[in-house]
């Protein structure tokens, strides 16, 4: 049965996304949602098409296929994260706008279809499904102050669908077909509550997406326009933004799990987790932008997830910096273009890379030469790392690529340790923090032996992945 499972997803650079800085969508060319998890990013997804077909839930916003030569093109609005479809048909032509609207903690998608020309057929596909496509909810139409809604609950989770022309149930889905002409406006949203809590009051649209704007207008002014190519360096940094969560500053690496490294392959992680790594290096672009506030977010959450015993130090943690992320794997669903097997938690967490303390070491660096003031806290913190550092520095371990086999003395590793003490000499010499610098400055200078002995093929002239092999990798 489960080797019948084909994925219907679209190809990858096909998505879009929109978020609120709690949690992201990702939103087809074809108009549908294909990939929400609420309220948070590591929530379990109600609609998981993504990584499955239609019954593993999603939300399709587009002209019916009765309509003819369709032609979808897509941009964002400005330097938001606001994102505006239009469906150019023989018979005319729609605009779909979606959004998360940010600000006030709520977990809310909201899609605008406006038609701009002639009259077009609409599908309206609204199919839920709780725990990661596997759990169908319990659907009834109830009345809001006086608004009829749908709503679906199953176990801790409830969603409201409002608009003012609601779909039918159809064998388990909820389905429409409808006229839109010219002129008139559609206005769709979905709302996250806990089951136990009440049907919230519907949105106040037009506030609440001018907020947005301008919440995303502001930020992404603040970035310098004397760079190369400022205008795509901007939609990053929005991009990486959205990846950074509003209430805890924790980064994560990705808001999807189980996308493959090979089509077909067994390589598909979750990442839908904070790696100080992947952190480290988006702190970096975002204070090379300029963005000191955000360092200080991060670094806070730094110090709370890692506070305790420095040799408990882990690569990852979650949002809330919780520390235990189990992995296992979803049977249910097919995988991005039949890629098995679906994975949630990740088992590399209880991995050891040495490199992490040198990422993370060299962002906090660059936080103290953009102005970010150092506190005793985050100096000793960094004191306390660098020191159980230098206790085990020389230890094998799995590396930048996670590999999932022998520890080993990978060369990059080996550098980012030599990096995460010069880093620490830098503090003592430079800002004038207190730290054991002459035996930093010994341990430094034994690294930077040992990686031209050991981790240089000189017949070749190049580093190598690691001291027991002379293949090369990109890490290098």
């Amino acid at each position: 049965m489960l080797a019948t499972l084909v994925s219907m997803a679209l190809p990858i650079e096909d998505y879009a996304l929109i978020g609120d800085r709690g949690t992201a969508a990702l939103v087809g060319l074809d108009g549908s949602v294909d990939w929400l998890c609420l309220p948070q990013f590591d929530s379990p997804a109600c609609f998981a098409a993504l990584l499955g077909d239609e019954d593993n839930g999603r939300w399709l916003l587009a002209p019916a296929p009765s309509e003819e030569d369709v032609v979808a093109t897509r941009s964002y609005v400005g330097a938001s994260a606001i994102l505006e479809t239009t469906f150019t048909t023989r018979a005319g032509q729609v605009v779909l706008r979606d959004l998360m609207p940010t600000g006030d903690g709520r977990a809310d998608v909201v899609r605008r279809l406006t038609c701009t020309r002639g009259t077009v057929m609409i599908r309206h596909d609204w199919v839920v499904r709780f725990d990661y496509g596997k759990v169908t909810p319990w659907v009834t139409r109830q009345y809001v102050d006086d608004e009829e809604v749908i709503v679906a609950v199953a176990g801790p989770d409830k969603l409201i669908l409002r608009g003012p022309r609601l779909p039918r149930a159809v064998d388990g889905h909820h389905r429409d077909v409808f006229e839109i002409s010219e002129g008139e406006e559609l206005i769709f949203s979905t709302t996250w509550v806990k089951s136990w809590r009440e049907l919230p009051e519907s949105l106040g649209y037009s506030d609440r997406i001018e907020a947005t704007c301008l919440d995303h207008d502001e930020w992404a002014a603040k970035s310098a326009d004397d760079m190369p190519h400022a205008d795509l360096v901007r939609r990053s940094l929005v991009t990486l933004r959205l990846l950074t969560h509003d209430e805890t500053g924790g980064i994560v690496a990705a808001p999807t799990t189980s996308l493959p490294e090979d089509f077909g392959g067994t390589r598909n992680w979750d990442y839908r987790y904070c790696w100080l790594r992947d952190a480290a290096l988006t702190l970096e672009s975002l204070l090379g932008a300029g963005y000191t506030e955000e360092a200080c977010e991060w670094r806070n959450w730094l110090l709370r997830a890692v506070a305790g015993d420095p040799r408990d130090l882990q690569i990852m943690y979650g949002l809330d910096g919780r520390r235990q992320l189990p992995e296992f794997e979803l049977d249910h669903l097919a995988g991005y273009e039949d890629s098995r097997p679906v994975r949630i938690g990740n088992g590399a967490v209880d991995q050891r890379q040495n490199d992490v303390l040198g990422e993370v070491m060299i962002a906090l660096q660059q936080a103290r030469e953009a102005g970010l003031t150092e506190s005793p806290q985050s100096w000793a913190l960094q004191l306390a790392l660098v020191n159980e550092l230098a206790e085990h520095w020389d230890r094998p371990d799995h590396g930048l690529w996670e590999i999932r086999g022998p520890e080993r003395s990978f060369t990059h590793s080996r550098v980012m340790v030599w990096v995460a003490f010069d880093c620490a000499i830098r503090a003592v010499e430079t800002y004038g923090f207190e730290g054991p610098v002459e035996r930093w400055r010994d341990l430094r200078q034994q690294v930077h032996a040992e990686v031209l002995e050991h981790g240089f093929d000189a017949s070749r002239g190049t580093f190598t992945q690691h001291y027991d092999t002379t293949e090369v990798d990109a890490s290098l």
